[in-house]
């Protein structure tokens, strides 16, 4: 249900947050020893995040917006946009990489902001409600497809959503109430 602490949990598993208590590890790393820099640079290279209202730059073109996390860190602008035009393909929006964001239905900027969560190969991709702004039928569309980057590039995925329809094509379910796990 609502407020109950999904989110928190998405952002504490992808070192957004830190805890209060207890310990949080990716690929072995304790976050909470981290400094702010490791962490940063963790998140970076390893996690990928795909939010519910996208976070798209409405500034920037689909294409510039996928390569950002790679110009952020460092890689040159060709090889970048290189593998935007990859990631957007994956996604099947080839054809709107030079349009902006107000210019793209919903399905498309969800599509473009998975294909910018994946750039990097990340170990993490983190998915906060997905679908929660999307109709039905995109709603499917960004289902199968981050289910697919999962059997066919490995990336383990933490997804967090109200819809017991996606929960059921998940490996593990894990339930919370009250900010607390009661399953899973």
């Amino acid at each position: 249900p609502s407020g109950c602490g999904k989110s928190t949990l998405l952002h504490l598993c992808g070192g957004m947050d830190r805890p209060t208590a207890g310990t949080v590890a990716v690929e072995g790393v304790d976050l909470s020893t981290l400094e702010d820099d490791a962490l940063t640079t963790l998140r970076r290279d390893r996690v990928g995040f795909v939010f519910q209202f996208f976070n798209l730059l409405p500034t920037l073109t689909l294409s510039e917006n996928i390569a950002l996390p790679l110009l952020l860190a460092g890689a040159p602008p060709a090889s970048s946009a290189a593998r935007a035009r990859e990631c957007a393909a994956l996604v099947a929006i080839s054809h709107r990489l030079d349009h902006y964001p107000a210019e793209v239905s919903g399905g498309e900027l969800q599509r473009a902001a998975v294909a910018r969560a994946v750039i990097h190969r990340p170990a993490l991709l983190i998915a906060d409600e997905p679908t929660g702004n999307l109709d039905t039928d995109n709603g499917r569309r960004v289902l199968e497809l981050l289910h697919m980057l999962n059997r066919e590039t490995g990336v383990s995925m933490l997804l967090a959503t109200h819809d017991h329809a996606i929960a059921e094509g998940a490996n593990r379910i894990v339930a919370m109430r009250d900010g607390r796990v009661v399953s899973g």
